[in-house]
């Protein structure tokens, strides 16, 4: 038994790294762990505080450590990284991790349950899905071209690549047709499986009380309602809006000195399911704004009259961001800013 105060545990799939230090930051044992004998080792360790990097995996060891007693933190890997000492190898990051959790000022991601992240696999399968059909229809375009047959892009003219494939006067080979039939079968296989995910999502956003609330926001449907419920962490994990937007990369990064503040890009520095979902939302909204009219003298009307659209659009997502952390914060429903004024 060891008097380390803090233990950073460096994740691998066989061999773990711990190191312990003690209050003062000097070390007490640096120990190589297989994953069959890690539980065993903490069990035999005073109450103390266990951090590690934010991976695949953490989650699970935060919770099966947790259960032994100790208090368990995860840090980003990007703010781990700081504290690496010349030579990257497992007790050089082991010692970095102890090290960024001894910080005062650090930040740390919240331990999800297995509720919560069973919640997210339907997204991330979604996700997979999406990718795959988006590249079945490229493919499809791209072999097409090479006979003449150009199709505009966009799963709604997937009908128009699949009607050349299939019409016998459409003058592709024979030996080209049975191929792209293949490639079709299993795009015609992928609608279907997310249909089926989507019938689920939308089931899920009927029943959670959360996801009613965060789909009154305009741009938010079902999809991304129950995502930001499944997804995001707790309310409370932040601050104010602006941090929960931030935790998106929904805010620009800042290369600010001498008291010139000098802003870039958006930072795409935190969750890409949610980001993506929230721009896609953003968008439809701006697409309606542009066809059917803002309401006169509103945020959205002034930003189009004087910003690029791509720049409305990811300022308004962030505005959605926003939004959706003040619902979660405060249990309430969304109210639009005239209904609001007004009341």
């Amino acid at each position: 038994m060891s008097n380390a105060c803090t233990i950073g545990l460096d994740l691998a799939k066989h061999v773990l790294q711990a190191h312990g230090a003690d209050e003062a930051g000097r070390v007490v044992f640096r120990k190589r762990l297989r994953r069959d004998k890690v539980l065993e080792f903490f069990a035999s360790q005073p109450r103390c505080l266990v951090a590690m990097e934010a991976c695949g995996g953490a989650h699970y060891w935060a919770r099966e450590i947790s259960r032994l007693g100790h208090e368990v933190r995860l840090i980003p890997a990007s703010y781990v990284k700081p504290f690496v000492k010349r030579q990257k190898n497992d007790m050089a990051d082991a010692e970095a991790i102890c090290e960024a959790a001894q910080r005062p000022a650090m930040r740390f991601v919240a331990v999800k349950s297995e509720e919560q992240q069973a919640s997210a696999v339907v997204f991330r399968a979604r996700d997979i899905l999406v990718r795959q059909r988006t590249q079945l229809i490229n493919a499809l375009r791209g072999h097409l071209a090479e006979y003449g047959m150009v199709v505009a892009q966009g799963p709604s003219h997937v009908a128009k690549l699949i009607s050349h494939v299939e019409d016998p006067t459409s003058g592709l080979p024979d030996a080209a047709r049975s191929t792209l039939g293949v490639l079709i079968e299993v795009l015609k296989s992928l609608d279907d499986r997310l249909r089926r995910l989507d019938t689920e999502i939308v089931r899920r956003a009927k029943e959670d009380e959360v996801a009613r609330r965060l789909a009154t926001i305009p741009g938010v449907g079902p999809v991304t309602a129950t995502a930001l419920a499944a997804l995001a962490p707790a309310a409370e994990t932040f601050r104010k809006g602006r941090d929960f937007a931030a935790w998106m990369g929904l805010t620009p990064l800042q290369r600010s000195t001498g008291g010139k503040q000098k802003l870039g890009r958006t930072s795409k520095m935190g969750e890409r399911t949610l980001r993506r979902l929230l721009i896609i939302g953003a968008s439809s909204v701006v697409q309606q704004a542009s066809r059917c009219g803002a309401p006169e003298g509103s945020w959205l009307a002034q930003m189009l009259s004087r910003k690029p659209r791509m720049l409305v659009v990811v300022a308004l997502a962030n505005k959605m961001a926003r939004t959706a952390w003040a619902l979660l914060a405060k249990g309430e429903t969304y109210r639009s800013p005239a209904v609001a004024a007004s009341g």
